[in-house]
């Protein structure tokens, strides 16, 4: 199975799916959650997938009610008025890399294999991995772990990796795990290894600055009544998904009119996140991390 998606019958619910609407989901994948949208939908109804994986060409549906535009959900208002698509009745984005990716080796995205440092989502852009481990400073790597993987050594990390390559270049996974190594508790390697590689994944795909882009857009092109549906894997995107929804910027501040209306132009739908149940977390272990929130546009 390329991907098996997480709170599929849920999120599909909470989208509240109008037949005859206009639909999308901004990370298609293997399809699995685009496909229900389609069972909903009636033959006026449309969904547009976004998805910057050229392996996600494989999974497309042969259903004349569905596109797929094969870039980055970055620019999601832009090719949704160029498919004159605007405005949308409501937006689904799954979050984080999917099962097909992590269980490919060549990708780099796995602890588990010992391959080329690539963790791209689009293995035809941008800089790798390996080119942000060999040229970043010791303070840029710091960073990096810091923030993006909350790595309590990630000081000691960095500076393992710029010693390293002092020697000679870093190229693989395998590599680059025996040199931190070092740094890690023998009992945490695993758990801590899959957050330095969170870390570098999040930088290569600069994951938060689009994730912030497309929340943006997002409730610009929803129309009013019109839902969106987030779920993510890790607290530095829930916490941002989590700020949008319910203050309108990224930092949590509420803001009102004067007649104390929040200014924001979505209105979460659940004070609480939406978890997998423990049924669905024995069936798909990814499940276990997951979180969906939804709101609506005012």
């Amino acid at each position: 199975m390329y991907h098996n998606p997480v709170l599929l019958h849920r999120s599909i619910e909470l989208l509240n799916i109008n037949p005859n609407g206009v639909y999308a989901d901004v990370t298609f994948g293997g399809g699995g959650h685009s496909r229900l949208i389609l069972q909903h939908l009636g033959d006026k109804g449309r969904l547009i997938g976004f998805d910057q994986d050229p392996d996600a060409l494989n999974n497309v549906p042969n259903d004349g009610r569905f596109t797929l535009i094969p870039h980055n959900f970055k620019f999601l208002r832009n090719f949704l008025r160029l498919h004159n698509a605007i405005p949308v009745d409501g937006i689904l984005a799954d979050l984080g890399v999917s099962s097909h990716q992590f269980d490919v080796p060549d990708r780099g995205f796995s602890t588990r294999f010992d391959a080329a440092l690539d963790m791209r989502m689009n293995p035809s852009a941008g800089d790798t991995a390996e080119t942000i481990v060999n040229n970043y400073s010791a303070e840029e790597l710091q960073a990096i772990f810091t923030q993006y993987g909350e790595l309590r050594s990630s000081y000691c990390i960095s500076r393992a990796i710029v010693n390293a390559r002092a020697e000679s270049p870093i190229r693989t996974t395998g590599q680059l795990i025996e040199i931190i190594k070092t740094c890690l508790p023998e009992r945490k390697i695993n758990k801590l290894s899959a957050m330095v590689f969170q870390a570098l994944r999040i930088a290569v795909n600069h994951e938060l600055e689009v994730l912030k882009e497309m929340l943006e857009q997002a409730a610009d092109v929803l129309k009013p009544g019109g839902r969106m549906v987030v779920i993510s894997y890790h607290s530095l995107e829930d916490r941002l998904v989590k700020n949008f929804f319910r203050a309108g910027n990224f930092e949590g501040k509420i803001e009102k009119d004067f007649y104390g209306n929040v200014l924001s132009p979505l209105k979460p739908l659940s004070g609480k996140a939406v978890i997998p149940g423990q049924d669905e977390i024995k069936e798909n272990s990814r499940a276990r991390s997951a979180k969906l929130r939804v709101a609506e546009k005012k």
